[in-house]
């Protein structure tokens, strides 16, 4: 008999061929939303840090995206990432976590590592799988942080040396190897200071208001201020139970309040962690993630939710200095480094950002069609005076009685313009905000050169971290009291206003060299920019901030007041959208800039920056008003 080979019809049908980490990443996704309880959670995943926006319209997780086959330790990593994002929706109230939060920029940034390390605990305590998960990707982190090798205190941030004994006192797990280093310099002083307060964080895990007020006292063994909004509720209901109620009903009302309040307020905190004692999570290797470093773009929200309240009633300008001014420099982006370097620095930003590079391209191109559609000429037709309309003598040939036609130009709106564009140069930029800021500085440029309208491209930053030869000075003086801002400025010059697009266009790839990122100063920064603009001829003129937080400077803020810094920015916003002709307008990208300044816009991701800084523009190019006037009245002083 002869054989028949039958061919198999299972055949998969043609098309496009899966990815082989695509099974991982739907895993990974699905269990994200399972452990966070929220089925609507949108989880994505790019090359970008990880991020984690949470707020009234849902919640996006974005994780790193994995290799094409990812091993153990890898997988691990990225499930590390997830968890951490997942427990930080399930055991985390965001306004628990405002109305406990210090003012002082140092204690709050203790303050939220201890938080992100409470809501890990709480998933590694019940589940092995995320407990492993948890330290591979506390693991990669540090041994990724550039003081992962410190040497000295001064090298090894406080307050993760602070998360990483918290973890261990709350999972009884030892620090990760890349983080021994940091906590071998600092458990001598934390644990000789706050070793009591270390032990009772344990009895509050699962109760977040309980557990912030422990942290209070953590921060006060730690001589650092804590004073939060938590505080001032509380000297409001002293000064209230000071005075009696005239009437006994009265007492008895206000009791119910403030009863019904701390209920509501518990159970805000205790929702979703009494989920995760009742067992809602089972999974033992579901994903998990380390959200406030890995994720800066994550940390966008609580960044916008960090609002110290602003002072009333007192002076927020005159008072302000500096200690010295002799190491403050204004430097033009070439002087910095060496052409080649220069160049080097721009040839890599390109290739960064080539596909942001279209996107931005088009937006930039709507922008300049609607300014060119704003400058073109036009004229009146038919008047009895003005510039002979040759176009019409045809009409007086045919018939002599017919008078001559005259035309006259109409006057253009658009009036001589010229845009400042401030950037941020922070540490807290680094990586893919300030990529993009500097795309989008360079495109917008060019566009609106091309339109007529100058453009100057200015940065911030401070020439040392944590004080430089201000603080020494100021420690050779014998530490005086109340010295003011206490660090050596650095502001850069990327493109003058009169120097054309092609001439600058290499001095924006300096935003890409390891180093010059440091603090932001923003007050004196907005400042100078602004006075540049003062000395310009152009009849409108024109400020855009781009930024990315509050101004923050561990020197100056380590011996003034918490609000320092903040104070005289929100002075000198004060001064210009009042007292001045130029037009203030300003981005967050990922803080909620709208408390600082009236005209204001805060996107969540670097990468709507370029949609934000064309749409702002167009508005105020579209704008058929007179510019704003100052109103009258005396200029107050200039801070020192």
């Amino acid at each position: 008999m002869s054989t028949i080979d039958v061919k198999p019809t299972n055949r998969k049908p043609p098309g496009k061929a899966e990815a082989p980490n695509e099974p991982f990443k739907r895993a990974l996704a699905s269990c994200t939303r399972a452990m966070a309880r929220r089925p609507d959670l949108e989880v994505a995943f790019a090359a970008d840090k990880p991020a984690l926006v949470s707020g009234p319209e849902g919640a996006r997780a974005r994780l790193p995206e994995p290799p094409r086959k990812p091993n153990a330790r890898e997988a691990a990593i990225l499930r590390g990432v997830a968890d951490s994002m997942a427990l930080r929706l399930a055991c985390h109230s965001d306004a628990v976590h405002r109305h406990h939060a210090p003012h002082n920029p140092a204690a709050r940034a203790l303050f939220d590592a201890a938080e992100q390390a409470r809501v890990e605990a709480i998933g590694a305590r019940r589940m092995e799988g995320v407990a492993a998960n948890l330290t591979a990707m506390l693991d990669d982190r540090y041994h990724r942080a550039p003081y992962a090798e410190a040497r000295e205190r001064d090298d090894a941030p406080l307050e993760e040396a602070v998360a990483m004994l918290v973890r261990e006192r709350l999972t009884g797990l030892k620090p990760p190897s890349g983080a021994a280093r940091l906590v071998e310099l600092w458990r001598p002083v934390i644990e000789g200071k706050a070793a009591a307060e270390l032990d009772r964080l344990g009895a509050a895990i699962l109760d977040q208001r309980a557990f912030a007020r422990s942290l209070h006292r953590l921060l006060e063994s730690l001589d650092l201020p804590s004073d939060s909004e938590a505080d001032q509720d509380d000297d409001a209901e002293s000064q209230e139970e000071d005075t009696p109620p005239e009437r006994a009903e009265d007492a008895e009302g206000e009791g119910e309040r403030e009863e019904s309040a701390d209920a509501m307020e518990r159970e805000a905190s205790d929702e979703t962690t009494d989920e995760l004692e009742d067992g809602a999570i089972e999974a033992d290797d579901a994903p998990s993630s380390d959200f406030p470093d890995e994720a800066s773009a994550g940390e966008s929200e609580e960044a916008a939710e960090n609002r110290p309240p602003q002072p009333t009633g007192e002076r927020r300008g005159p008072d302000y200095k500096a200690y010295t001014t002799r190491f403050d420099e204004v430097v033009n982006a070439e002087d910095l480094c060496e052409p080649e370097e220069l160049q080097r620095l721009r040839d890599y930003l390109d290739k960064q950002l080539q596909n942001l590079s279209s996107v931005v391209g088009r937006l930039a191109n709507r922008l300049q069609r609607r300014l060119m559609a704003q400058q073109n000429r036009s004229w009146e037709f038919d008047l009895e005076e003005g510039v002979l309309d040759a176009a019409r003598l045809s009409r007086v040939v045919i018939d002599p009685q017919q008078p001559l036609s005259f035309k006259r130009e109409k006057e253009m709106d658009f009036r001589d313009t010229v845009v400042t564009m401030l950037i941020d140069n922070s540490g807290s930029m680094r990586g893919r905000p300030i990529t993009v800021a500097a795309t989008c500085a360079d495109i917008l440029a060019r566009t609106l050169e091309r339109c007529g309208v100058k453009v100057e491209i200015l940065g911030f930053t401070t020439r040392a971290w944590k004080g430089g030869q201000a603080r020494e000075a100021w420690l050779q003086a014998g530490k005086p009291a109340n010295p003011g801002r206490l660090n050596d400025l650095r502001h850069l010059i990327y493109k003058p206003a009169d120097a054309p697009w092609r001439r600058a266009r290499k001095n924006l790839g300096l935003m890409m060299r390891e180093g010059l990122l440091k603090e932001n100063i923003d007050g004196e920064a907005v400042d100078w920019a602004y006075r540049r603009l003062l000395g310009r001829t152009e009849q409108r003129r024109i400020l855009m901030v781009i930024s990315d937080g509050a101004p923050v400077d561990d020197s100056t803020l380590s011996v003034n007041a918490g609000n320092y810094l903040e104070r005289h920015l929100r002075y000198v916003i004060e001064e210009i959208e009042n007292r001045s002709p130029i037009e203030l307008i300003a981005i967050g990208i990922g803080h909620d800039v709208t408390r600082y300044y009236r005209r204001a816009v805060t996107i969540v991701d670097a990468e709507e920056l370029g949609g934000a800084m064309t749409e702002k523009l167009a508005e105020l190019f579209d704008e058929k008003a007179e510019p704003p006037q100052p109103k009258r009245g005396p200029r107050r002083g200039r801070a020192a």
